[in-house]
This record gives structure tokens, sequence and C-alpha cells, in this order.
């Protein structure tokens, strides 16, 4: 499949005519925790030629493939991610954490990953995360019948938002150095259960709710509500970007 992925790449370089500065994969692969069919997320940023930011029109700046049963293959544009990581979206620095790259051109991408802490809003990032706990707990886990990767789509955030919490820094993206943030022996043992279960089943497959596990995420969930009214915003050099900016283009 890294070879269908390049592919795919490499085409759309030469369709766009544009340069890809990164690539990665974004979803459950990366995350750690992927079913066997599992599609492979991919997640690009790339940049045009210079001549291409002259205009004074605004322009297209992503790039969708369309979506079958194995990948789902999109990016953002350079001056847009750029614009994105100053105001800390969290999957744009998920990204450039992910451990499965597919694309790096490691002289523009430097002193992007170089400033990643010091870019991130601890909380804009908090407000994401315990966004989605909330809108998962909520909706996805409060039936008796829940899907089992819902389950993990809520672990990993409610963990990214105990990590800006207790150590008040940005997040990884996977869930097996996340989960580090729990020390609830019980919970552990059911993660490990849960995630045997997600290796060796599809993405439909569902499990009977499991009140405890709901329970101690409803628990840290208030905790980490908590902790978000203590945290600042921060505030990003944009000169530093456009430098960032400048010497790609």
């Amino acid at each position: 499949m890294t070879a269908e992925i390049q592919k795919q790449l490499t085409q759309i370089e030469q369709e766009h005519e544009i340069r890809i500065i990164y690539a990665c994969e974004s979803g459950s692969r990366a995350w750690g925790f992927p079913s066997p069919d599992s599609d492979y997320d991919v997640r690009f940023i790339y940049a045009h030629k210079r001549d291409w930011y002259l205009g004074i029109d605004d322009k297209k700046d992503t790039i969708d493939l369309p979506i079958n049963d194995l990948l789902d293959v999109n990016g953002w544009e350079l001056r847009k991610s750029l614009r994105l990581l100053r105001g800390s979206n969290p999957p744009l620095y998920e990204w450039l954490q992910s451990p499965i790259v597919y694309r790096e051109d490691e002289i523009a991408c430097k002193p992007i990953k170089d400033n990643l802490r010091s870019f991130f809003s601890l909380r804009a990032g908090m407000h994401h995360y315990t966004s989605m706990v909330n809108n998962g707990l909520t909706n996805d886990l409060a039936a008796d019948i829940v899907r089992l990767k819902k389950y993990f789509y809520v672990l990993r955030t409610l963990c990214a938002a105990i990590w800006i919490a207790d150590k008040r820094e940005l997040p990884p993206m996977e869930f097996s150095t996340l989960r580090d943030v729990i020390s609830d022996s019980s919970i552990q043992k059911t993660i490990d259960e849960l995630l045997i279960e997600k290796a060796k089943n599809d993405e439909r497959y569902t499990i009977v709710a499991l009140p405890d596990l709901n329970a101690f995420i409803a628990d840290k969930l208030a905790y980490c509500n908590e902790v978000s009214r203590e945290l600042t915003p921060a505030k990003v050099d944009t000169a530093e970007l456009d430098k960032i900016f400048r010497a790609i283009i």
C-alpha cells in the first residue's frame, strides 16, 4: 500500500503543479489501534510555485481526492496550514507528529517542527479535545450497544486532554504513549482487552457499553474542564510564521 500511496502523491504533484513538503498517516493506523479493514488516512501539506501567491484573489487551498474503501487522501496548502498552526489546530499538530511519514522535505519542515510546542495553545487544544470527549460520551457511548472504535476515539482525545492538564505541554499523537496518563490499573486492563478486540474485528464491531469505563471518562472530563479555566491563550509570533512561509516558497 505504501507504493500506491507514493504513486498517488506523485500524481497529485504533477496534476496540480505543486510540491508536497509533508505527507503522513493521520487516522487509526497512526494512532495505534487499527482494525483489519481500517482505511489509510493520508494527509499532506503542499506549496505552489511562488507566482501562485502573487494574485489578489483568494484561491482554493485544499486538495481532496475521492474516498474509496482503502484510501482517504487530502491536503492543505502551506499558507492555510501555517494559519491553522497559528490557531493551534490540533489535527495539524497531530499530523506533524505522526509515526508514519510518507514524504518529508526536512529543510522545509524543520523550522515548523522545531516550533510546535511554542506555537501550540494549551487552552485551544484543551477546548478541542474536551469538546470531542463530551460529544463522544453524550452521543456515541450513551447507548446500550456501541461501536468499539468509538471508545478509542473518546479515550484517545480524553488522554490528550489529561496530558495537557497534567503536563501543560503539547500531547503526542500515539495512543500507546498518551495512555500513560491513566494511573488506574483496572482501566488500563480494560483498554488492553479492548485493543485485542479492536485488532481482530472490523470497524462496525459493537460491544455492550461499559458503565465503569464511561464513569471514568466522565470523571476525567470534569477534571480537564476544571483545569481548562486556568489555561491562558498562547500568543504566536506571526512574523516567525511569515519567515517560515517565505523560506519554503
